[in-house]
């Protein structure tokens, strides 16, 4: 998981109140079936033998994760496909059902490099496709929905390197907030639209990297942004949030588009790593 220190978040001290974070919930270990009802579509993505990430189906066939999971950590190289394996409602052991990758997409605008920068959060977003649709009545794929807004109650579900066994969900964090980053060499014109980071209260780690955070608007779970890195806001911790905007369908219309194959430019073909953001202990 990429780690992002205070500096490029400093204008949100303000908003990390004792009040807002009173109103948080911990996280809670989904070790039961009864625990895990409604959560069994997301589940753990194990990359090779080297670390895992969190993901969650949003088609029989697609799942929503972390672009710099598909990237070594040493090598910085995109990695194989065929290491790669979902594990849907992971817990003790136990999979509601194991999948294979057929191919992987990262957003075109997310460039990987080997040290962590603010830039690259609003575009970390990722899909997998499975080599065969998870049909099953337990295994339901989210729905997605626009950014939340400030002060919002999310959630989120999650695997993280001291909790790989089994999803913790933190049923209430909140959204902090929202920081808009400007890339190097990208020129915004007046008018337009700076890239948004959503700055979170969840409680996230090591593993996390791709985990769906939750609205629950109408009494209906939305994912509304992927978690992508942890950071420090004036010495609080925090975690950041790619929102999904347009995104999701933008990479879905690609992945249609590519037929068997994508250009190079876009495809991330994953193996034995997860970037190195998620190494397991």
């Amino acid at each position: 998981m990429q780690i992002i220190r205070a500096l490029a978040f400093a204008l949100f001290g303000l908003v990390l109140t004792g009040a807002a974070e009173a109103q948080d919930m911990g996280l809670r270990s989904l070790q039961t079936g009864d625990d895990s009802r409604g959560w069994e579509a997301v589940g753990r993505i194990n990359l090779g033998d080297r670390g895992f990430c969190t993901g969650a189906l949003i088609a029989e066939d697609l799942v929503l994760t972390a672009a710099h999971c598909l990237f070594d950590k040493t090598s910085g190289v995109s990695i194989n496909a065929s290491d790669m394996q979902f594990l849907a409602g992971w817990r003790n052991g136990r999979a509601v059902a194991y999948r294979g990758v057929r191919q992987a997409l990262a957003h075109p605008e997310y460039v990987y490099g080997g040290r962590e920068s603010a830039d690259r959060v609003p575009f970390d977003l990722a899909l997998l496709q499975l080599d065969q649709p998870i049909r099953l009545t337990s295994v339901r794929p989210y729905a997605t929905d626009a950014r939340p807004q400030t002060g919002d109650e999310v959630g989120v579900v999650s695997y993280a390197q001291d909790r790989a066994e089994a999803p913790s969900l933190q049923q209430v964090c909140r959204v902090l907030g929202r920081q808009s980053v400007l890339r190097a060499g990208v020129v915004v014109k007046p008018g337009g639209t700076l890239f948004d980071t959503l700055v979170l209260s969840c409680d996230v780690d090591f593993g996390s990297s791709g985990a769906p955070v939750f609205s629950f608007r109408d009494g209906t779970l939305r994912i509304v942004s992927v978690i992508s890195a942890k950071a420090e806001v004036d010495g609080e911790k925090v975690s950041l949030g790619t929102p999904l905007a347009d995104h999701v369908e933008f990479l879905r219309g690609k992945l249609a588009a590519s037929g068997s194959s994508l250009r190079p430019g876009n495809v991330r073909v994953l193996s034995g790593g997860s970037g190195g953001k998620f190494v397991q202990p």
